[in-house]
This record gives structure tokens, sequence and C-alpha cells, in this order.
């Protein structure tokens, strides 16, 4: 019967096809590590020429890039494969810290506590005697938004100083100063005289951001890492060994200020 076996290899084609389009809407696969379950955001990428399994130091957790044509079956056996991995690196994640009432984050290196108060009214800072405290007015659950907010603005604020000092020193221009939330890099400089550089800076004691903002000055003049740039970022902070050396301790654990969790 010519037409039933023609049904069938078309009924198969359908499925298979099914099938794929189910594997490109998937957009996470979720895993099961020393008793929890692990959420993997999959991502679908034309460049890749293999799986790559990474931790996404700014969520706190997983990433898994898949090439075009990869099913998730293989993703699955993959995960499967390298679940050791996966569990010794979640164990080295440094734990969640989520911006809420009561808890406390470095504000410029200094341990600071949120205390979250009903009403409207702007963010402030006050001493108080166990220290620095940040009040934060409006609705409980819109106090991570607004905290990231007024970071990122006083991040912005220290930037632009220390930027504009360091370019007077050396006669150098930049065109523009963006603020993000880089997740492999505290700081960027492109031809154009484009400084970016991470609201997370704003966490760390002042000899540190004040460092990044020195290197990517220092970059406006010598774009690259020889020791003509060296010479110039030792030039704009002489102490800047010392700030590299506390980023490369207690960098990580700044990416998880203001995370909630996996």
């Amino acid at each position: 019967m010519p037409g039933a076996v023609w049904l069938s290899v078309r009924q198969s084609a359908i499925v298979k096809r099914m099938r794929f389009a189910e594997d490109l809407a998937a957009d996470h696969l979720t895993q099961m590590i020393d008793g929890r379950t692990v959420i993997v955001p999959v991502r679908r990428s034309a460049r890749a020429r293999r799986m790559i399994l990474r931790m996404d130091a700014a969520r706190g957790g997983p990433q898994l890039t898949l090439p075009a044509g990869s099913s998730l079956a293989e993703a699955r056996q993959f995960l499967d494969t390298h679940s050791g991995w996966l569990a010794s690196r979640l164990a080295r994640l440094p734990e969640a810290r989520p911006f809420a009432d009561g808890n406390t984050f470095p504000l410029r290196g200094e341990a600071c506590r949120i205390v979250h108060r009903g009403g409207r009214g702007l963010i402030r800072l006050e001493v108080a005697p166990d220290g620095p405290r940040l009040i934060v007015p409006g609705e409980a659950a819109h106090l991570p938004r607004r905290l990231g907010d007024w970071l990122r603005g006083e991040a912005r604020g220290d930037l632009q100083t220390a930027v504009s000092d360091h370019a007077a020193t050396i006669g150098a221009t930049f065109s523009a100063l963006r603020i993000g939330d880089a997740k492999s890099r505290w700081g960027s400089c492109t031809r154009r005289g484009v400084l970016s550089f991470s609201w997370r800076l704003i966490l760390t004691p002042s000899f540190v951001l004040d460092y990044l903002a020195a290197h990517e000055v220092a970059h406006l003049a010598e774009m690259n890492h020889g020791p003509a740039f060296w010479r110039l970022v030792a030039r704009l902070d002489p102490d800047f060994e010392n700030a590299r050396a506390w980023l490369k301790i207690h960098g990580p654990g700044l990416h998880a200020i203001g995370r909630s969790g996996v």
C-alpha cells in the first residue's frame, strides 16, 4: 500500500518538524543538583560550533549555549554528563545578597544597611551610631528597582568626577560615559572615546573606582595593554596595583549583591 507508506513518512516528517520547533521555542532546561532543581537558561548561537556550559556571574547561575542545529535531547545529555562540574561551580558561587529591608551591602566600600519606609520621598543616606543607613521610601515591591536606579546614579556621579579629573591630567577628551552591568568587564573604552563602566563600582572602596576610571582614561591615549599603557596608568594612579589586587579577591562577590538567587 504505497499510499499508507507515504502517509507514514509524511507523518514522521511532521512530527520531527514539530519536535524541532519545540526545541527552538524552549528557553531553558532543568537539572537536579544535590536534591534541588536548577534552571539552566538555553541560548542558541549561529556562531557556536559546540555546546558551552558556563556560569553567568551576573545572574548567579549557569547558562548553556547551543549550536543552531542542536536538539534538546543532546543538550540534556550534555548537562547530565557535566552535572558534576555544574555542582562544584554552583557550590563556589557567592551567596545571593538581595536588596531588601534590613539587609546590608557595601556602599563605597563601607557596610550600609537598607531601611524601608512607606510613603513618598527620595532615597537618602543617613549616618547612624551603627553605621550608614540608606532610607528607601515607597512600596516594598519597588525597593530593589528603586535602590538599583539610585546606585546607578551614584556610580555615574563618582565616575564622571574621576574620569574628568584623569582626562584633564593627560589632556584627553571622552565623548560619552555609560553605566551598565557588564558580566565580564568592569570598564571599557571605544576608539570613539565612549567609556563604559559597571554600576557595581559604587560598591567598592573609592580607590578601586578611581583605578578603573584611570584605566579607561589611559585607553583614550593607548588602545592596548602594552608597557606605555601601564606607565600611563601608574602616572594617573600610582597605587593601582592595590586596586587590581582588591578586584581579583573581592570582585566576583560583587555580582551577588542585589541578586535574588537562582
